[in-house]
C-alpha cells in the first residue's frame, strides 16, 4: 500500500518506519525542515533502540522516505496517518491544534479517495470533528479511522511490529477494509485487530493508559505502608502479582511514573471527567500520589543526612525510564530542583538522556555537572542516588563506590540493588518498600 505519515515524532516515526517493515510504500512528512533534513542525512532524532536500524535499512530498500511536501506526498496515497503531538494545555486537556491544522492541510490537497487514520491520542469526539471537517472541505470521500497507539518508550519497535491488540475505531466499509488490508501482516497466527465505534477507540487509550497508571500508583502508596509496618514490598508483590486476575506487570514501586503518556492521558481523561460532571475519583488519587511519590527520594536522603547544603549527591539516572531519552515529567527532573535548592552540588549521568535533560532543566542545568561516566558522579559523594534502572547500574562494582564516595549511602528508587545486599559492603542502603531491609 501508498501510505502518508504526517508527523516524525516518536509515534510517526515508529508507525512510518513499522509499515515499511511491513513492505508498504511509506513517505513520512513533517513541517519541521531541520527534522525531514535531518532524517534525509541519516539521523534519528530520537533515542529508540532498534529504530536507526530499521530506518536505514527501509531507506535502502526505497520504502521509506522523508518530505515537507504534503500535497506531493498524499497525491497517489491510499492512507494518510496523523501522527502529530497533542501537548497538554494548562487545564489538562489535549490541544488539538496540530491534528486540526494536519485536517485543514489534507481538506486542500486530496485528490483522490482516502482513509485518514488518526494515530495521535486524542480526546472523545476528535474523530467526528476531523471527519466533518474533511467531509465539508475536501473534494473527495474521506473515511476517518481511529487507530490509537500503544508503544512502550524503549521497546516501541517490538511493540509496534508484534502488539498484543490492534484497536480500530470505524464508522464505515472503506475504512474497516483498508485497515485490514495494512495489517494484514500482524493476523497470520490470530486476529489482533479489535474493531469498534471511534469513541470508544479513542477512549480505549486513555483508559489504558490510566489503569497502568494506577496500578503504579497503588503499589508505590503500598510500599510506603509497607516501610511503616515492616513488610518488604518486594515479596507482597510476588505474592500479589502471582494471582492471575491480577498478573505481575506494572506492580514494582519507583520514584514515580513520567514520560509522554501517562501524565498527559490521565491529566485529560480527569479533564475530560469532569468537562461532564463524572468525578473519577480513583483516577484524581493515582495522579495525586504520582506527585507526591516524586519527592519520595529527596525525603529519604533529607531522613539520612539532615541538610544536603554543600554536600555532593550523585544521581543514575535521568530519562523516566531505562532504553529511552525521554525526561519528560522524569522524577529526576524533580529531584535535581529539589537538591539544588537546598543547596547540594548534583552529579548525574545517564547514558542517554544526558542532552535532554539539559534542554529540560533549562537555566538549572547551568548548576549541574553532567558527567560521561557513571562512576565519575560518584567521586566524593556523599549519596548515590539510583533514580532509573538502565542496565549499566543492575550490578555496580561496591568495592570502586565504597572507595571514591565520602559516605557509603545509597538510594534506590528502583528497589534493583536489594538482592545485592549492600548493607553486607557496609554502604547504608535505602530502597522503597523495604521495611524489613533499611539499614
Amino acid at each position: 500500500m501508498r501510505i502518508v505519515v504526517v508527523g516524525s515524532g516518536y509515534v510517526g516515526l515508529v508507525a512510518g518506519t513499522g509499515f515499511a517493515e511491513f513492505g508498504n510504500t511509506v513517505q513520512c512528512v513533517d513541517s519541521d525542515r531541520a527534522k525531514i533534513d535531518a532524517l534525509l542525512a541519516g539521523e534519528i532524532p530520537i533515542y529508540e533502540p532498534g529504530l536507526e536500524e530499521l530506518v536505514r535499512h527501509n531507506v535502502a530498500e526505497q520504502r521509506l522516505g522523508f518530505s515537507t511536501d504534503l500535497a506531493a506526498a498524499v497525491a497517489d496515497a491510499e492512507m494518510v496517518f496523523i501522527a502529530v503531538g497533542t501537548p497538554p494545555k494548562e487545564d489538562g486537556s489535549a490541544d488539538l491544534k496540530h491534528v486540526l491544522a494536519v485536517a485543514e492541510a489534507l481538506a486542500g490537497v486530496l485528490v483522490r479517495d482516502t482513509v485518514v487514520v488518526i494515530k495521535s491520542t486524542v480526546p472523545v469526539g476528535t474523530n467526528d470533528q476531523v471527519q466533518a471537517l474533511l467531509t465539508e472541505r475536501a473534494k473527495v470521500r474521506v473515511s476517518v479511522v481511529s487507530n490509537p497507539e500503544f508503544l512502550k518508550e524503549g521497546d516501541a519497535i517490538n511493540d509496534f511490529l508484534k502488539p498484543d491488540r490492534v484497536i480500530v475505531g470505524v464508522r464505515d466499509e472503506a475504512g474497516r477494509a483498508a485497515v485490514r488490508r495494512l495489517y494484514a501482516p500482524l493476523q497470520l497466527n490470530h486476529d489482533r485487530l479489535l474493531f469498534m465505534d471511534p469513541r470508544s477507540a479513542e477512549m480505549a487509550k486513555y483508559v489504558a493508559n490510566a489503569m497502568l497508571a494506577t496500578r503504579i500508583s497503588f503499589m508505590n502508596d503500598i510500599a510506603r505502608l509497607c516501610e511503616v509496618v515492616g513488610a518488604d514490598v518486594g515479596a507482597v508483590r510476588k505474592g500479589v502479582g502471582s494471582d492471575a486476575r491480577i498478573g505481575s506487570r506494572f506492580l514494582f514501586p519507583g520514584a514515580g511514573y513520567g514520560g509522554s503518556c501517562f501524565p498527559k492521558d490521565v491529566a485529560a481523561l480527569l479533564h475530560l471527567a469532569e468537562r461532564n460532571g463524572v468525578d473519577l475519583a480513583v483516577v484524581r488519587a493515582t495522579e495525586d500520589v504520582n506527585a507526591r511519590q516524586k519527592g519520595l527520594l529527596f525525603e529519604k536522603l533529607i531522613r539520612r543526612v539532615g541538610s544536603v547544603a554543600d554536600r555532593r549527591i550523585a544521581l543514575w539516572g535521568l530519562a523516566f525510564k531505562p532504553r529511552t531519552d525521554d525526561v519528560r515529567e522524569a522524577p529526576a527532573l524533580t529531584l535535581i530542583a529539589q537538591l539544588l535548592e537546598a543547596g547540594a552540588e548534583v552529579r548525574v549521568h545517564d547514558p542517554a538522556a544526558r542532552g535532554t535533560a539539559r534542554t529540560a532543566l533549562g537555566a538549572l542545568a547551568n548548576k549541574v555537572i553532567f558527567v560521561e561516566h557513571p562512576y565519575d558522579a560518584t567521586v566524593g559523594a556523599d549519596a548515590l542516588i539510583l533514580v532509573t534502572e538502565w542496565q549499566e547500574y543492575r550490578s555496580p562494582d561496591f568495592e570502586r563506590l565504597g572507595a571514591q564516595m565520602r559516605t557509603k549511602l545509597l538510594i534506590d528508587g528502583r528497589n534493583v540493588w536489594a538482592a545485592l545486599e549492600p548493607e553486607a559492603q557496609g554502604f547504608t542502603y535505602e530502597g522503597i518498600g523495604l521495611g524489613r531491609r533499611a539499614s
